[in-house]
């Protein structure tokens, strides 16, 4: 058994397949905004996990949402190749950075804010 799918909650799927598409690097698995609909998967793994970029406004997933946010919480973690490299690129997109939750004591480091409500964060790949 493996994943295929992840929930991901955020406020406006229309939105957030633009900002994971333009600004974060992922490319669009399946998109009909008709529908609200938004899956995006990996540039360098197009065939593994993709996520659904789920509508979360006014439903339990919204408090999820918020209250992971407002604890500092990541709620994804991406593997990179090279951490410094990608933060460099996403703030160079916009991207809002959080270097103040870089505490390798609490295991968080390399967080950075989603612009769809979510603290995601980065690790970077060992061999």
């Amino acid at each position: 058994m493996k994943v295929s799918l992840v929930s991901v909650p955020v406020q406006n799927p229309i939105k957030a397949h633009e900002i994971y598409t333009t600004k974060l690097g992922f490319k669009t698995k399946e998109f009909d905004p008709t529908a609200n609909l938004a899956i995006v998967v990996s540039l360098d793994d197009p065939h593994g996990v993709a996520i659904l970029l789920e509508p979360c406004k006014g439903n339990f997933a919204e408090n999820y949402q918020k209250s992971a946010f407002e604890a500092n919480l990541p709620i994804m973690v991406l593997e990179v190749e090279n951490i410094a490299a990608e933060l460099k690129r996403l703030k160079t997109a916009g991207v809002t950075l959080r270097p103040e939750l870089d505490n390798p004591k609490w295991g968080i480091q390399n967080v950075f804010e989603d612009g769809c409500g979510n603290l995601l964060m980065m690790d970077e790949k060992t061999a």
